[in-house]
């Protein structure tokens, strides 16, 4: 199989799909790897250190997009979308979700889509979105401390004198607890985690007020992230509080947030510093990439050995990351999100005849 890791060119986005570890393990099964030149530097990876291996360094990115697997971290980028190949497969995060103009296109060209916050383990647990969820939520602490500080508008307070509440207790959610706590700070929690209820969401609005800090980390697999905090409610916050959106991939938890980047991370809203970069973890990009790339590449070799559809059909857990495929929807939140009709992966993976 031919497999292309294309450049990052997502505002900011230092990781890369591919390390030269992995690259070598795939090259060693006898598949063909193109990474485009420059695609590891960000993360401390030369391009060297992909030749050595056997890879095939290529100059543009529509050589490296011209593959059978296409392996990415963060999802197609508007100008990047007409460089895959019709019929070929995509493996990286996706969030379809919350970019419908997308989604048709990548359905024009009929693309497999397999998404990295969907596919599941033996547990019904996301090994692949887990460590950028745990990176997320630490960063999140570490970033909201930042922002606390008065040079940047915030209200002054120091993290060991400050209240934070975290919303959502997934993997995020339970980094950023566990930091802000490593760190002194009076932390109130919502949702469930799994020792049981820790708080219910109904009881968010009369502590919000008194909030320095809130980390936004309910996420919903596959569709919209639920909006739990209004603008009036942001608007009641004290003057120099902070919101940490982890959840802007897929709306954000705050009728407020909308996606900023790494060049231009924050913007005050109603007097409360909001931060909603959705690609967080590309801030430390080389702990990020070497952490991604070891949960992604078992699923990548399969891919490789026995093929996009033997893969899916052999794996009911990467198969629950199946988003599109043929032209057709395959994800139900994706497609309720979008508005658009759904066919169920099993359907699509039990046909005699496979799209592509």
């Amino acid at each position: 199989m031919i497999i292309g890791v294309p450049k990052e060119i997502k505002d900011g986005e230092r990781r890369v799909g591919l390390t030269p570890e992995g690259a070598r393990a795939l090259i060693a099964a006898g598949h063909t790897v193109k990474v485009q030149a420059s695609a590891g530097a960000g993360s401390g990876f030369a391009e060297s250190e992909y030749s050595q291996v056997g890879a095939t360094v290529v100059s543009s990115a529509r050589a490296a997009f011209d593959a059978d697997l296409v392996v990415k971290v963060k999802e197609i980028q508007p100008n990047e979308w007409r460089e895959l190949k019709p019929d070929s497969a995509l493996f990286c995060f996706q969030h379809l979700q919350s970019d419908g103009e997308m989604a048709r296109e990548l359905l024009a060209r009929r693309i497999t889509a397999i998404a990295y916050e969907t596919v599941e383990d033996a547990r019904g647990q996301l090994p692949l979105l887990a460590p950028m969820s745990a990176i997320a939520g630490e960063l999140a602490i570490t970033i909201g401390a930042n922002a606390l500080m008065a040079p940047h508008g915030g209200s002054g307070v120091m993290l060991r004198d400050a209240s934070v509440l975290v919303v959502g207790m997934g993997v995020v959610g339970q980094a950023a607890a566990r930091t802000a706590r490593a760190l002194g700070a009076k932390v109130l929690c919502f949702g469930r985690a799994a020792q049981g209820e820790v708080r219910a969401a109904t009881e968010l609005a009369e502590h919000l007020a008194n909030a320095d800090l809130v980390v936004g980390a309910a996420n919903t697999r596959g569709a919209r992230s639920p909006r739990m905090i209004s603008c009036a409610e942001v608007a009641r916050m004290r003057p120099g509080s902070v919101i940490v959106d982890v959840c802007i991939d897929g709306g954000g938890i705050a009728e407020t947030s909308r996606p900023t980047t790494h060049a231009e991370p924050m913007f005050v809203e109603a007097g409360v510093i909001h931060y909603c970069v959705p690609n967080m973890p590309a801030a430390v990009p080389r702990s990020a990439t070497r952490a991604l790339c070891t949960a992604t590449l078992p699923y990548v070799e399969a891919l490789a050995r026995l093929g996009i559809w033997g893969a899916l059909r052999a794996d009911a857990g990467l198969a629950a990351g199946l988003h599109m495929a043929g032209g057709q929807l395959t994800h139900e939140g994706v497609a309720a999100a979008l508005g658009l009709p759904c066919t169920p992966a099993d359907a699509l993976l039990h046909r005699c005849g496979l799209p592509g």
